[in-house]
């Protein structure tokens, strides 16, 4: 049985990954950890888990807190995993970070992404970079395998954008100078913690762009998009919130290259993702929004070409807090421990 501890229980991505692990077959919660809500039984602060898990919080420091573990989930925000992780590997877990600590293998990157972030450029642990994987089994980067003990797990816009344009950049279907990635995102992907900005009634009836100086996702979708292709992609990336709970719908567009077909960009995705067992296909007759994907771990990508513009259009719709976070962590889990992809993670999710 896996021994999972998750870091920054508290908080949307900890009941998250907490929810899944209850159903999982091969893991169990051992160990509940955060800064805040320390001292509060883990079903006091989310009643839903009344009876299914009713452990206590512990500060990260209690000793309680640091018994060894198989796995350690850092559902934390930026800065905490590159402190600690160290430490944790030296006991011998695996780490699956939820920040963008570990996205990158070299400091330059990470400063370019900590810069739009907003966060300290410092990285605590620079020397752990070379060794992180990027947490995303779809893109089928071959070091994520049994072998990886630091991962990081994607970025919400992230997911939802590479999922759409990474059959298009691996089979060279578009010009790789000018993509369009238009996302929208539900309210909870600012995270548990209040703010002004946040508050319903400045979010009810309510829809913004953000961040249009430089959206940290960015990063890792161009340094991926090059990986699989081998060429750089520029993206023009425009985020924004909706008035909704939770999900991310992705309008991705590129300029389809001389000759290639509609017939030729679908066999691609279907070929692409075909192998992929929480990515669906569908054309452009299919009605599919995001609540069709609400509380599941799949992607669902409507793929199109525009005739007339020559223009490759994907819609892409996760759920940031299931695909987006906590259930890609778990799919990660499975990778780096050689169970199936779809351990604990195969249900449809809710709808209405």
């Amino acid at each position: 049985m896996i021994r999972a501890k998750v870091v920054g229980a508290g908080g949307y991505g900890g009941v998250g990954i907490v929810e899944f692990l209850l159903g999982h077959p091969e893991a169990r919660v051992t160990t509940l950890a955060a800064a805040a809500d320390v001292g509060i039984a883990m079903s006091d602060l989310w009643p839903h888990l009344k009876g299914f898990c009713d452990d206590t919080i512990l500060a990260y420091d209690d000793p309680r807190a640091r018994e060894p573990a198989d796995v350690v989930f850092f559902a934390t925000p930026d800065g905490v995993g590159m402190r600690f992780a160290e430490e944790e590997m030296k006991r011998g877990a695996k780490i699956i970070d939820f920040s963008g600590d570990f996205r990158f293998n070299d400091v330059a990157t990470y400063d370019d992404y900590a810069k739009r972030a907003g966060k300290p450029i410092q990285h605590a642990a620079p020397h752990l970079l070379p060794q992180s994987v990027y947490g995303l089994a779809e893109l089928e980067n071959p070091r994520l395998n049994a072998e990886a003990k630091l991962v990081a797990n994607a970025g919400c816009f992230a997911v939802s954008v590479l999922l759409g344009l990474a059959p298009a950049a691996k089979h060279g279907l578009i010009r790789p100078d000018r993509v369009i990635a238009d996302c929208k995102t539900a309210i909870s992907g600012a995270g548990k913690k209040p703010s002004a900005t946040y508050h319903y009634p400045a979010r009810y009836e309510n829809m913004n762009a953000y961040k249009l100086a430089g959206h940290q996702h960015v990063c890792e979708v161009e340094t991926e998009l090059k990986r699989i292709s081998g060429r750089d992609h520029r993206i023009v990336f425009t985020a924004q919130v909706v008035p909704m709970c939770r999900g991310i719908l992705s309008c991705l567009y590129g300029d389809l290259l001389d000759g290639v077909t509609t017939e030729q960009v679908l066999e691609a995705y279907r070929s692409y993702h075909g192998k992929h067992p929480f990515v669906r296909i569908f054309d452009r007759k299919a009605t599919v929004g995001t609540i069709h994907v609400r509380g599941s771990n799949f992607c669902n990508l409507t793929v199109d070409v525009d005739e007339r513009t020559r223009t490759l259009r994907v819609i892409s719709h996760i759920d940031n807090l299931v695909k987006g976070q906590a259930g890609n962590a778990l799919q990660n889990m499975n990778v780096m421990f050689g169970l199936p992809q779809t351990a604990g993670l195969m249900k449809p999710g809710m709808n209405p």
